[in-house]
């Protein structure tokens, strides 16, 4: 396997996906999970943002402060199970503008098929962050680089929950620019594109439509 990829191995994010992996836990913790783990590797994720200085006033006296340099980051929600990834990156990036991908899957070809494109403007301009719970066999997350390098991006990096080494390799060989940070690279795919071990279809276990 190769690729751009780290992994987060936090005791806590590792505690939290241990827990979102059990087949008994129930929608509404596995999405406070989510946002939670998001959060986390979130901070990962911005570790190297760009940092200029502005003037400021403390309580005793003035000084020249890090701030956030350039325009605000985008992150992009990878429907539908990125939705379930928005509320913990945005509490790390208030400031971001959001856009999202539609990509299903067709079960038969494992391809994805596009539905819907809306992203913020400026992309050349900011730092692009991808969001899915899967990196599975790669296709649509691939397909989505694809879309929001059409639409301008040119640095972008993906945040996921789980990764398949397939997936992973795939997205190495098509964007091998793009850096992956993710709790877990799982085992293999079965014979239908899920990640194992796993932990289900996120998307199901998100929005309770098991």
């Amino acid at each position: 396997m190769s690729g751009n990829v780290t992994v987060v191995d936090h005791p806590l994010v590792q505690h939290k996906l241990t827990l979102m992996r059990q087949k008994e836990t129930p929608s509404a913790l596995f999405r406070q999970l989510l946002r939670e783990i998001t959060l986390l590797l979130t901070y990962e994720i911005t570790r190297d943002m760009p940092l200029t200085t502005a003037h400021i006033e403390t309580m005793l006296e003035p000084m020249e402060a890090p701030v956030l340099a350039g325009p605000n980051p985008a992150v992009i929600s990878i429907l539908r199970a990125g939705n379930g990834m928005l509320d913990g990156a945005l509490e790390v990036l208030p400031q971001a503008r959001v856009g999202f991908v539609g990509l299903y899957r067709d079960e038969e070809t494992l391809k994805p098929v596009k539905y819907y494109f809306k992203v913020p403007n400026r992309l050349d301009e900011r730092l692009v962050i991808m969001v899915d719970p899967m990196l599975a066999t790669g296709n649509s997350s691939v397909a989505a680089v694809d879309m929001l390098k059409e639409a301008g991006a040119r640095q972008i990096r993906f945040l996921c929950l789980l990764a398949a080494p397939e997936g992973v390799d795939t997205m190495y060989k098509a964007h091998p620019d793009v850096e992956i940070v993710t709790a877990s690279i799982d085992r293999q795919l079965n014979d239908k594109g899920y990640i194992l071990p796993g932990l289900g279809d996120a998307g199901d276990r998100i929005f309770g439509t098991l």
